[in-house]
């Protein structure tokens, strides 16, 4: 009921259009374009109307700064929207884009228009000529079946050369005209209007052109005959290939406009004719006394220009060959007038197809001169310089804006300003014309009726609109004299479009047949990428004295303001609000003031009721040609549903004796179910119970059964007589609880209130629905109350009585869509206690009612036969017990998904803590056959449980000991062991899911899951290194090699390779253990995470490759399914894509395995100068990270030796680093140990060394021998003695050790410089003394070594030396130098 903003259309991509048209903005534009648009100030509290002129003149450095900015691009172009909506033209300087709308979908999924690039280009012929202004014009379709429609659109192009070029929608050059050699400044077109009253005047359909000073105003007819007849000769000239084609005569008018310093830009008016006292005036204002006046006063076409000096100019241009003499001057000007010519454009007309381009001519064309046309009159300011010019939609007024900021309401017809505007720099304007809707008030046979006659014409009200860019503000303002209306902030990059024009070629005849779908304004807003339309309602024209609608409005917000007063008199407010809606006369005002009582919160029911009654009583008391059948038919409605809620309520309040509690046996016999069966399913319920207790806030204001009537009306509907809900997707528990929970608590009658719904026109399947609602969402109440299940029963039969409730062609052998209603809630819902409940009710009543229709059936065939020892069998029977299966094999589920045994304190990642997925049958359906197994993994990785664990469930039933479960119950997850007491808990309901699902949860396929949600994780966060881990301890306990070999190949290809080719270079780059940074940087982990990937990676691979070798000697397995789950659809599941996988090269696994335990060695032992991909020639690197099902060609034969030295180096630094770490290890064993990596509890280093040299063709024995020598080195002389058995030449190893032992000695006698050793030196042979003086003790790593160990590494040369060798007697030596430092 008051002006609003409407988005009508979007564009698809602005931004290209913009990096199009403005390719300085393309690199830091779109940050600045997408800034939020600045908060505009408040244009409620500005006290605008006081500015001065003082205060507009802004500075020049802010304005300079404000079109630098990006989001300001789109006031620099030259902007066009067709009023049919249908085409867009934005151009700046030689470039344009044209843009058309499509029908797409939003990200909201709704269907919406968008504007998308059609076509985009350069539209410049001649060098330097730049767009100066556009038009798109709509042209009107000849077709009887669409007159009056839009056929196509004509872009009419404007250039600074001084052409006028038209194009098609697709960028197709039509028409070129040069009218004038100055440059174009503005187009503006004018089509036809059906004349409102027989006192104006037709007018004619024109395209005006101004230039600087002239302008041109071509005959609409002619322009779009032209125009027609050039695009249909385009099209023959592109079919035929013909180019000499002519196109036809273009006729026009030249006025040179004169006495006038600047033009700006131009209206023109049309077409005018002067009254008599006018005509008079002007003559004698003109001629003096003696002028000479017609009889019948001129017709004349008027123009109005802005610009400086005048500001305003008043044109006249007489029409006709025959002019009234008002003087010599006027004789003058007619005699020049009677020369101005309607002849054929001698101008160059351009052609251009397609596929070529437009030949540039070399002569000029003939340029016609124009006729002067001086200016009668206008609005002298020397100081002003007008900006703008926009004419009203009935040509009587016209706004001017100019450099002061205002805004000017001239009188087009006296000439006069009639109304300014101040504070509107740099503004846009336009107008919108609303037309009064006479159906919208009620008929009534008043004299006093505003409207009068229904066949009197409709009125007519203008609006100005006027968007102010520098504060953001779109305002209208109803004119001439009347207040503002609306005003919206809409930020400050927006454009203001008003064609102010519609769809030429229409006439009197064709504009009546069809309501052209146009718009009159729009605003274009470049930040949020919309088109929006200004929707005015015709009474805001309208003052409070006269419009009956603003009265209604009036008595509206009286009424709100009522319903929100604070009192307590209620009975006041209920004769105000009767007072109130009886004087509304609008029957939508009188409605929307109905709804507004009822729903408020305040009003009671009897007071709603009365008030309802009482309008309706008013209405049926009038005659019936006056009453509106909506408003009455909306009063009853509402009234009934009023009566029910009383009726609904009486029937809650009413207490009644609570029944007998039932039996467990007559429960069991209620739901057909024997004694066994019937304490499995409370078995299975209260477990479900006890793990499935989850803490919910509950306010002591909410109470089960009660509903306001604000949202019971709000709920409810009428549709001929039946009730419905609206959006019956949504949750109504509500509303259901209102109905059925008092039933269902056994405190209220249930066949009365099945009854009362019934007759109020509820029909079953909505009560059915309604009721499932309620059952399903209480579930914690009803597991709390088993008594409710005696409820649903009763309430379900007598549901199922009800007529159209089981269609009356159902038998035995079809299903019925009232128990398949049932069965669907119960297969969507996640409360799968209440779920399992439900449906045995739902099987006995639908066995009960299958077994009495049989049993009728029977009668009539068997008379006195004995039924009570036999069950019917039906379609929906069948269907039951299957749905019973799957929602006791979903309540299991869910309960073990629901355990816990985690202690709160331990560390637990953020991926561990999100919540799991409520289950339901209809997930497990679509989940496909993996999504069981798939759940569970979730369960497990929540848990973070140990494969151990999963073995463990199934051995249960034979491990009778509770010691052993205790004890492996703390190895079972990778946190240290709490005080959790629940683990016997989850084994016994793992093994329970395990019998239930023998085939879903078979062992291999578990740890299959269990592996891929690992690894899943593990990539989401790969800091959490112990996520790999524990994926790749899941990987080995796969029993079947096929699986294992398919899920690792999986993994590898999925998650591994990309990270670790990564690492590789990076590695390779640095030339050592990269620093955390730039682990994080490349691979996206930090060097602690990088380092256990890698081992990871060894140990991936290296069971890859044992389960290629496995896979030969098994055969795969056959998966199968549960029969209750043989209907699962979904995805593929990840076993079976699994078992889909090519087999793998195996020597490529095996060269890419070496490569990995290089790169854990490398990160591990932190080795420096070292460049992996330098361990391996050319054919080697380029093996690396191909497909490893795919064959390669790897390195063989004899590698180079410069190869070769640089790998035997590497691994010599590597065996010395693992020595180094094994000394710290045992020097720190006394001390509280380090956490070591998780993964190095299995890697043998000096074994894996030996099988690198053995993988890279290097000798072993130098390894073992190095390894040996850095073990004495080290000084772990026990660990060496162990290492030398090993070693096959021991000869040599025996030199390398006598050296090491002399560095020894020489560091006990030579560095130490005390007494005794020096008199040892002394004594000692002079060959083994310079031989000791030349060995280097700074080469030790550990010079503190007991002597006797020192003598036992003598004699284990000795040992090792042959009695030929050249150093024996060195040997011989200094064993005797060692017994002598001993003693």
């Amino acid at each position: 009921m008051s002006c609003s903003l409407l988005p009508f259309c979007h564009f698809q991509d602005l931004e290209a259009a913009r990096d199009f048209l403005c390719p300085h903005l393309r690199q830091g534009g779109a940050a600045a374009g997408r800034e939020s648009v600045d908060k505009s100030p408040n244009w409620e509290d500005d006290g605008w109307g006081a500015w001065d002129e003082a205060e507009t003149q802004e500075p020049e450095e802010e304005e300079s700064t404000c079109k630098t900015q990006t989001s300001y691009w789109l006031q620099d172009c030259v902007l066009s929207l067709s009023p049919a909506n249908d085409l867009m033209v934005i151009a700046r300087e030689q470039k344009a884009v044209f843009l058309v709308p499509k029908w797409k979908y939003s990200d909201k999924g709704k269907e919406e228009m968008q504007y998308a690039v059609g076509w985009s280009g350069s539209l410049n012929v001649e060098e330097g000529e730049c767009v100066s202004s556009a038009l798109c014009i709509p042209l009107a379709s000849q077709k009887r079946s669409s007159t009056g429609r839009p056929d196509w659109t004509c872009i009419v192009i404007g250039f600074t050369s001084g052409y006028v070029r038209f194009y098609t929608e697709t960028g197709v050059l039509l028409l070129a005209q040069l009218l004038n050699e100055d440059p174009v400044l503005q187009l503006k077109c004018r089509t036809y209007e059906v004349p409102r009253h027989p006192g104006v005047t037709e007018q004619n359909e024109e395209l005006s052109i101004l230039y600087p000073a002239a302008v041109v105003t071509i005959d609409g007819f002619s322009l779009f005959q032209s125009l027609r007849a050039c695009r249909n000769q385009v099209a023959r000239a592109a079919a035929s290939g013909n180019e000499n084609i002519q196109p036809p005569p273009l006729a026009y008018k030249k006025w040179g406009l004169q006495d006038v310093d600047t033009i700006v830009d131009h209206a023109s008016v049309g077409i005018m004719t002067l009254s008599p006292f006018d005509q008079m005036k002007t003559a004698s204002n003109i001629g003096g006394y003696n002028a000479a006046i017609k009889n019948s006063p001129p017709t004349m076409s008027q123009y109005i220009t802005v610009g400086a000096n005048p500001f305003t100019g008043f044109f006249y241009a007489l029409e006709g060959s025959t002019q009234p003499l008002l003087s010599h001057v006027a004789l003058a000007v007619a005699s020049k007038l009677t020369s101005a010519f309607f002849n054929a454009a001698s101008g160059w007309l351009g052609w251009k197809s397609k596929h070529e381009e437009e030949a540039v001519q070399k002569q000029k064309p003939k340029v016609e001169p124009a006729t002067p046309l001086a200016v009668r009159f206008g609005l002298p300011d020397s100081r002003r310089h007008g900006e703008s010019i926009c004419l009203s939609p009935c040509n009587t007024l016209a706004a001017v804006t100019d450099d002061f900021g205002r805004v000017l309401l001239l009188d087009v017809t006296r000439g006069l300003a009639i109304r300014m505007w101040k504070g509107y720099r740099d503004a846009q304007i336009g107008w919108i014309q609303t037309v009064e809707d006479l159906h919208e008030r009620e008929a009534e046979k008043m004299d006093f009726s505003p409207f009068g006659s229904t066949r009197s014409p409709s009125r007519v009200a203008q609006f100005l609109v006027i968007y102010a860019p520098r504060r953001g503000i779109l305002e209208v303002w109803s004119t001439q004299q009347g207040p503002r209306v609306g005003a919206f902030n809409v930020g400050k990059h927006c454009r203001l479009l008003y064609p102010g024009y519609k769809i030429m070629g229409l006439n009197n005849m064709t504009s009546q047949g069809w309501q052209s779908q146009t718009y009159q304004i729009c605003l274009v807003d470049p930040v949020s990428g919309s088109i929006k339309t200004v929707h005015v309602p015709f009474h805001l024209a309208l003052s409070d004295k006269k419009s009956e609608r603003a009265k209604d409005m009036h008595l509206v917000k009286k009424l709100s303001a009522l319903l929100k007063a604070k009192t307590s008199n209620l009975d006041m407010v209920e004769a105000e609000a009767k007072e109130l809606i009886l004087d509304i006369k609008y029957p939508a005002t009188k409605k929307q003031a109905l709804e507004s009582i009822l729903a408020s919160e305040r009003v009671p029911l009897s007071a709603l009721s009365n008030i309802t009654q009482t309008l309706m009583d008013t209405l049926k008391s009038q005659e019936f040609v006056c009453v509106d059948e909506g408003l009455l038919q909306f009063c009853a409605n509402k009234l009934k549903l009023l009566h029910l809620y009383e009726s609904v309520s009486k029937l809650n309040s009413l207490s009644m004796q609570p029944s007998t509690p039932l039996s467990d046996n007559d429960l069991a016999k209620l739901l057909r179910l024997d004694e066994k069966e019937f304490a499995r399913l409370q078995t299975l319920l209260e477990n479900y119970k006890q793990e499935n207790t989850q803490t919910t806030v509950r306010f002591a204001d909410d109470k089960d059964g009660i509903l306001p009537v604000k949202m019971f009306l709000e709920y409810l509907e009428y549709e001929k007589d039946m009730i419905l809900v609206k959006k019956l997707d949504g949750d109504h528990v509500a509303l259901g609880s209102f109905f059925f929970w008092k039933c269902l608590c056994g405190e209220s009658s249930t066949e009365e209130m099945c009854h009362t719904l019934e007759s109020a026109g509820f029909s079953p399947q909505l009560l059915l629905s309604l009721l499932l609602n309620v059952w399903l969402s209480k579930e914690k109440d009803i597991l709390d109350e088993p008594q409710s299940i005696c409820c649903l029963h009763t309430m379900l039969s007598l549901l199922s009585k009800m007529k159209v409730a089981i269609d009356e062609s159902w038998d035995s052998q079809s299903v019925s869509p009232w128990w398949q209603q049932m069965r669907t809630a119960c297969i969507q819902s996640e409360n799968n206690g209440a779920a399992l409940l439900s449906a045995h009710v739902g099987h006995s009543v639908t066995a009960q009612i299958t077994d009495s229709m049989a049993e009728k059936k029977f009668s009539q065939t068997v008379v006195g036969a004995d039924t009570d020892s036999w069950e019917a069998l039906s379609l929906d029977t069948e269907y039951w017990k299957l749905l019973l299966k799957q929602l006791e094999d979903c309540l299991i589920l869910q309960t073990l998904l629901h355990s816990k045994v985690r202690k709160k304190t331990t560390r637990v990642s953020s991926l561990q803590a999100e919540p799991l997925c409520r289950l339901s049958v209809k997930k497990l359906l679509e989940g496909g056959k993996g999504g069981i197994a798939d759940s569970v993994a979730k369960w497990i990785f929540k848990q973070d449980f140990s494969p151990m664990i999963l073995k463990l469930a199934q051995r249960k039933k034979e491990t009778e000991s509770t010691e052993e479960p205790v004890e492996i119950d703390r190895n079972v997850s990778l946190e240290k062991p709490g005080a959790e007491t629940g683990m016997e808990t989850i084994l016994e309901l793992l093994h329970l899911a395990y019998q239930q699902f023998p085939c879903s949860l078979e062992l291999d396929i578990l740890h299959t899951h269990c592996c891929w949600e690992y690894v899943v994780q593990w990539n989401k966060d790969p800091e959490e290194a112990r996520f790999l881990i524990r994926s790749i301890d899941h990987l080995r306990c796969i029993v079947n090699a096929h699986i294992q070999h398919g899920i690792a190949l999986m993994m590898w290809n999925t998650f591994i390779v990309k990270r670790l080719s990564a690492a590789t270079y990076l590695m390779d780059k640095v030339g050592k253990a990269p620093k955390d940074r730039l682990c994080r940087r490349d691979v996206g982990m930090g060097d602690t995470a990088m380092t256990s990937f890698l081992g990871s990676c060894s140990d991936l691979l290296q069971t890859l490759m044992e389960a290629d070798v496995s896979s030969d000697e098994m055969q795969a397995p056959v998966l199968d399914t549960e029969d209750a789950w043989v209907s699962a659809e979904g995805p593929i599941s990840i076993v079976e894509l699994a078992l889909e996988q090519k087999h793998i090269h195996y020597p490529l696994v095996e060269h890419q395995s070496v490569l990995c335990t290089i790169l854990y060695g490398i990160m591990r032992f932190s080795l420096k100068c070292v460049k992996p991909l330098s361990l391996f020639d050319s054919k080697g690197k380029n093996a690396f990270f191909k497909d490893l099902t795919s064959i390669q060609l790897l390195p063989s034969g004899d590698m180079d030796p410069n190869v070769l030295s640089i790998r035997q180096q590497f691994l010599m630094k590597a065996v010395s680093a693992v020595v180094q770490v094994q000394c710290s290890a045992q020097k720190a064993r006394g001390l509280p140990e380090e956490a070591p990596l998780p993964s190095e509890k299995d890697k043998d280093w000096p074994a894996l060394a030996l099988d690198l040299a053995q993988h890279l063709q290097l000798n072993e024995d130098v390894i073992r021998r190095h390894y040996v020598c850095e073990l004495y080195n080290y000084g772990m002389d026990h660990l060496g003695e162990e290492a030398i058995l090993q070693v096959h030449d021991k000869e040599v190893l025996a030199s390398q050790l006598l050296v090491l032992t002399g560095q020894r000695l020489a560091y006990a006698l030579l560095h130490t410089q005390t007494k005794e050793g020096m008199e040892l030196l002394a004594r000692l042979p002079p060959t083994l003394c310079t031989w000791l003086k030349a060995m280097d003790p700074h080469d030790l790593q550990n010079v503190e070594v007991p002597i006797a160990t020192t003598a036992k590494l003598v004699n284990k040369v000795i040992e090792h030396l042959p009695e030929n060798h050249g150093q024996y007697s060195l040997a011989l030596n200094l064993i005797e130098a060692v017994e002598a430092i001993s003693s």
